[in-house]
């Protein structure tokens, strides 16, 4: 029998997370996540702490629903959750334009196949009943678009990504609710990279029945936490009525341990799973920062430094092709095109996490989660255009750093 190897202690040093997300997490959730004391998931002020988080997932989403609670894990498990009222056999249309709505069409077409359709490719099933609608790379789902499909399929089920940072792009929310609406299918959408950064109340779209995000990105939690979701009366008795092939990822479930029991809030929750205090302290801090921080400001927050950003690298010569508030999307100078993985690779090797986009046309992709003062946006800028001139390019970065500084001189003296 041979010794078992014992490696050393992993130490993972500080890197800046400047991609899509997950972003650097606050160090006040951190020290609620380490400061928690040793205590079972069914411990009083544990189920207090959900029953709170349950309240300002409320808030932060805009509504009234009553099932609106966080799913344990990162955002797939809150979309999968949200998925799983889709049955084999059901009517879905996808829209998709990106990485991220693409795994979601893939999610949903194993949910909706037969069993036939299953076991005749059960990597990659093509239901029927799915039609999936391929919005070319860098451009967004169009209501108009939406509307013309729906008119045309009469599905039970539509869905489509609020922002899909497959390819930095914001999607018509409006225009898919009435459309939804307007033909009587049911929306579904994925919140992941929206809920926390853009200002929008999901009452205001009643054409959508479920939403699902993610813990790590707008919420800024740790990414193995909660995934907030939150469904409507019509979802939910669209479960009751069919139920669905999942125990850990039931909508109606889930959410008894939340402390919702037949569409009624109750003072303490059943059990269901097990729960971590610790997840649900640095749950608890995350949604209390992002909203003393409130919804319209952090909202405008974002856009103001994304605008500095976007302007930045543009000077630089980049073409940016994405339009949301938390992500630059761009394509690198004519001497430099080409080499945006190198580039990235070059950047993520001393702690300046980019990312390319992960499928084609390979682009970089540059985030600001968490990452909205002057100083944050500046030492984004400077890594980045250093590391172009490392690569051969000849960005002046004093006229660099000059254009930022009067983008933020402007705004003080706005004040």
């Amino acid at each position: 029998m041979t010794e078992p190897t014992i490696f050393p202690s992993l130490e993972i040093p500080e890197t800046l997370a400047a991609g899509p997300g997950p972003g650097n997490t606050d160090a006040r959730v951190l020290a609620a996540f380490a400061n928690t004391g040793l205590a079972d998931h069914m411990q009083a002020d544990v189920l207090r702490g959900m029953i709170e988080c349950k309240g300002m997932l409320r808030d932060l989403w805009g509504t009234t629903n009553t099932y609106t609670y966080g799913v344990g894990g990162t955002g797939f498990s809150g979309l999968d959750c949200m998925l799983n009222a889709i049955l084999p056999g059901d009517s879905v249309v996808v829209f998709m334009n990106g990485t991220f709505s693409g795994i979601d069409a893939m999610t949903i077409r194993m949910k909706a196949a037969t069993r036939e359709e299953l076991t005749a490719n059960p990597m990659n099933p093509q239901p029927a009943n799915v039609t999936v609608i391929d919005v070319p790379h860098g451009e967004s789902v169009s209501g108009k678009h939406v509307d013309e499909v729906l008119a045309d399929k009469k599905p039970k089920w539509a869905f489509m990504a609020h922002w899909e940072t497959g390819s930095g792009r914001i999607n018509d929310l409006q225009g898919f609710s009435d459309a939804c609406e307007k033909h009587g299918a049911m929306g579904l959408i994925d919140a992941v990279s929206s809920l926390g950064i853009e200002d929008f109340s999901i009452d205001d779209f009643p054409g959508v029945v479920g939403w699902a995000s993610c813990p790590q990105k707008g919420v800024l939690c740790l990414p193995l936490t909660y995934a907030p979701v939150s469904f409507s009366d019509r979802y939910i008795e669209t479960v009751k009525e069919n139920g669905c092939h999942s125990y850990v990822h039931n909508p109606i479930l889930e959410a008894r341990h939340w402390g919702v029991v037949d569409g009624q809030d109750v003072a303490a929750g059943t059990y269901h799973r097990t729960h971590s205090g610790y997840a649900v302290a640095a749950f608890h801090e995350a949604l209390r920062i992002t909203l003393q921080h409130g919804r319209a400001q952090k909202a405008r927050d974002y856009a103001f430094h994304e605008k500095a950003l976007r302007d930045a690298v543009t000077a630089m010569g980049c073409d940016v092709t994405s339009n949301m508030t938390s992500l630059v999307v761009l394509n690198l100078p004519g001497d430099l095109a080409g080499r945006e993985k190198e580039l990235v690779g070059n950047c993520r090797a001393v702690g300046f996490g980019i990312w390319p986009t992960l499928s084609e046309p390979v682009q970089v992709r540059i985030g600001i989660l968490n990452q909205i003062t002057q100083s944050q946006i500046s030492d984004i800028v400077n890594r980045f255009g250093n590391a172009m001139n490392d690569m051969g390019a000849s960005v002046d970065m004093d006229a660099i750093n000059a254009l930022l500084d009067r983008h933020y001189d402007a705004a003080l003296a706005a004040e």
